[in-house]
């Protein structure tokens, strides 16, 4: 997965300081690293990455601009589960992510560059460096894990406050609903004291990771939203 052999060389390089000397190769060329870092940065990408189920082929003659989408939540939240359900439509192994996976997803010829972004405590405090540019938030949430739900919703209003998120859109997925005593959706929204949220337009949506239930909702949801901010 070119994903997640992103995350694995983005770690290593930025201890290393090595952007612009080492070459990353697709199924169908070889890039400059260095234009991965400046996507990360401003939203772009000249990587071609493998483009989601939905995609038909009238559409690949269209390319649309990308819309940039940072994937966020606590470790062991579904974040990367859910990337590759969109991506291919199946469950993959996945461990914690260090640094971040990329892919771009075309839903009904709408381009979506999404960054799944670790979210161990560690990594937290380097989410603000993925912002630039970011037209939409996805906030996976664990509907399970009620102890940490206050932490998640501190670094939810923390993204809320950041200058360069005050016109992005935010989709939350309360995941894992296939879980005994889960909370629902209700509950989560409620906690999070969503109906607060003025200035960010905002959508909940139950899922489920594993087996792709409400993931296409949140997609048409994010995809209604375009040209509309």
């Amino acid at each position: 997965m070119m994903g997640l052999i992103f995350a694995k060389l983005w770690s290593l390089f930025c201890n290393q300081g090595m952007y612009k000397s080492v070459l990353m190769i697709t199924k169908k060329q070889v890039i400059s690293f260095s234009h991965v870092v400046l996507g990360r940065l401003y939203g772009k990408s000249s990587v071609s990455y493998k483009t989601a189920r939905w995609r038909t082929s009238s559409q690949t003659a269209s390319l649309n601009a990308e819309h940039k989408v940072i994937i966020v939540g606590l470790d062991n939240a579904g974040k990367t589960t859910i990337l590759y359900q969109f991506l291919m439509n199946e469950v993959v192994h996945t461990s914690p992510t260090i640094g971040s996976n990329v892919e771009e997803i075309v839903v009904k010829n709408t381009h979506f560059l999404m960054w799944d972004i670790g979210g161990q405590e560690s990594l937290r405090s380097s989410w603000n460096t993925y912002y630039s540019n970011t037209e939409f938030i996805i906030l996976v949430v664990d509907s399970i894990d009620r102890e940490r739900l206050a932490i998640t919703k501190e670094e939810l209003y923390r993204m809320l406050a950041h200058e360069d998120l005050r016109k992005a859109a935010v989709l939350i997925f309360a995941n894992k609903q296939d879980m005994k005593g889960c909370m629902t959706a209700a509950e989560i929204s409620k906690y999070l004291t969503l109906s607060s949220i003025k200035d960010h337009p905002w959508h909940i949506q139950s899922c489920c990771a594993l087996t792709g239930e409400g993931l296409c909702q949140g997609l048409e949801w994010m995809t209604s939203r375009i040209g509309v901010r």
